[in-house]
């Protein structure tokens, strides 16, 4: 009978030790958890200081990492002489969750079409961005960065504005600055996953000229080319031409910053006699409003 009992306790124990054992371990990881979240702004600090603090262009995808939120509009008219307003064009909230990454979770974009065929609806949903920061330097240290993204569209847009098919767009970006001057470039892909005789595999490359008139005002010129490499566009590019200026980065509260831009993006290739439905628009005011932090 003791010996019931002492292997009783004896199994008890261990019971208890494995529950104690247990309980600590859910504490660390709690603990870890906590820790991440409460050194967030710290880590974003820390990303920030290691790259150059240029200003985000107006076209051109920053390889900078950004903690903000992104609203864009674009008012673009088509070579039939219809417009379509677009509402937040795919942008929304971008984040850092480590030192060399950054990830955007987009919102699908409104879009409003006015003309002959009159129709609105979402269009499809930019749902994931991350970015990987593979080299920079801040102003003191090389002025330059580089970075790869990878970007998925879902097909979730209304009729008449999706491809209805999934994408993938991966992108080598970067950068290089000297003095209150830089340039920022883009160069990619957007692979759909079906449908791609329809749709059509494209390279885009932008580029963007910005220089910073201190303390509030960026002027800029951005190039973009899209090449078709095969679909209804296949063999022909698409240019456009955008000016414009971004004001910031104004203080609102504590870390929070004000930065808005307005431009004016014209296609100047190809020529709309020769190619009917290229380029994709004809011109676009565009309005970028951010809010970091």
């Amino acid at each position: 009978m003791r010996g019931v009992v002492r292997a009783g306790c004896c199994a008890l124990g261990v019971v208890f030790a494995c529950g104690a054992t247990g309980t600590a371990r859910a504490d660390s990881i709690g603990d870890e958890v906590s820790n991440y979240f409460t050194n967030w702004f710290n880590r974003v600090d820390q990303a920030q200081a290691s790259q150059p603090h240029w200003m985000t262009p107006i076209v051109t995808v920053t390889p900078r990492l950004e903690e903000e939120y992104r609203y864009d509009q674009f008012w673009q008219t088509t070579n039939n002489g219809a417009s379509l307003d677009n509402y937040g064009g795919g942008k929304g909230l971008e984040l850092i969750p480590t030192t060399t990454n950054e990830i955007i979770i987009g919102q699908p974009p409104y879009i409003v079409r006015n003309g002959n065929e009159e129709h609105n609806g979402f269009g499809d949903w930019p749902f994931l961005l991350i970015k990987q920061r593979l080299l920079s330097a801040n102003e003191q240290d090389g002025n330059y960065i580089v970075t790869a993204f990878l970007q998925g569209v879902a097909p979730l847009g209304a009729k008449g504005f999706t491809t209805n098919s999934y994408e993938i767009n991966p992108t080598l970006a970067f950068g290089k600055g000297w003095g209150d001057f830089d340039i920022q470039a883009t160069i990619g892909g957007s692979f759909p996953l079906a449908y791609e005789n329809k749709i059509g595999v494209q390279v885009p490359m932008n580029i963007s000229f910005q220089y910073w008139l201190r303390p509030y005002f960026w002027p800029e010129f951005e190039v973009q080319n899209i090449y078709f490499v095969d679909g209804p566009h296949g063999g022909k590019n698409q240019v456009l031409l955008t000016p414009g200026i971004m004001f910031g980065r104004f203080h609102l509260y504590d870390r929070a910053r004000l930065s808005f831009g307005i431009a004016y993006q014209i296609a100047v290739a190809p020529p709309e006699t020769r190619v009917a439905t290229l380029p994709l628009y004809r011109n676009s005011p565009i309005f970028t409003v951010r809010i970091s932090f």
